[in-house]
């Protein structure tokens, strides 16, 4: 919760006057950071990983039910198409626990800007909480980066391999959003409602 404290202030007629001011505590920011995580990456992430495993799975499946498809050579490209999108993931889950470690802040105010906007009372952004750090001008080109990657790889497997199209679209996107899950379900702990 937050704190008050007392701060003298000037009137402009050089007087001072007591004045109320809120202090948060870091742990409602860190709080409201995890609430971010929870919502906006642990519950997408485990939709969307889902819903890729089975497709590509599935995919799979026929591939080796009704063609002569599936060989050896299937299995460790669609694995490799697997690893790459969990390297990737692991990748973009331990930049986003760095930020969640050192800038709750930021994550803080994007969940509070989320929960404004949900409710229609969206203002001007106000100031603005900025994650600088070194090497942050680098991250969107290490995004963009790993997005070709992914897709490079869904491509050379299709075209050049033995994995048929909806298992190789789908297979680095499972890997990819399953890590985000599994890494994150270490770090935030969904508490269990007891009745």
């Amino acid at each position: 919760m937050a704190t008050l404290t007392f701060k003298c202030l000037d009137d402009h007629k050089r007087n001072h006057v007591p004045k109320l001011i809120n202090v948060h505590h870091t742990q409602q920011t860190i709080q409201q950071a995890q609430g971010y995580i929870k919502t906006y990456i642990l519950m997408p992430s485990g939709l969307f990983g889902l819903i890729c495993m089975i497709g590509a799975i599935g995919g799979l499946g026929y591939q080796w039910l009704s063609t002569d498809g599936y060989t050896l050579e299937t299995f460790y490209q669609s694995s490799g198409l697997l690893m790459s999108g969990v390297g990737l993931g692991a990748l973009q889950t331990l930049y986003q626990r760095y930020l969640l470690r050192e800038f709750p802040e930021a994550l803080a105010a994007r969940m509070k800007e989320r929960l404004n906007r949900q409710r229609g009372t969206l203002k001007k952004r106000a100031d603005a909480t900025t994650i600088e750090h070194p090497g942050r001008q680098f991250v969107p080109l290490v995004y963009l980066l790993g997005v070709m990657i992914l897709i490079g790889g869904t491509i050379a497997a299709y075209a050049y391999g033995r994995v048929s199209m909806v298992p190789a679209l789908l297979m680095p996107w499972a890997g990819f959003f399953w890590i985000r899950l599994f890494l994150w379900r270490r770090v935030i702990k969904v508490e269990k409602v007891e009745r």
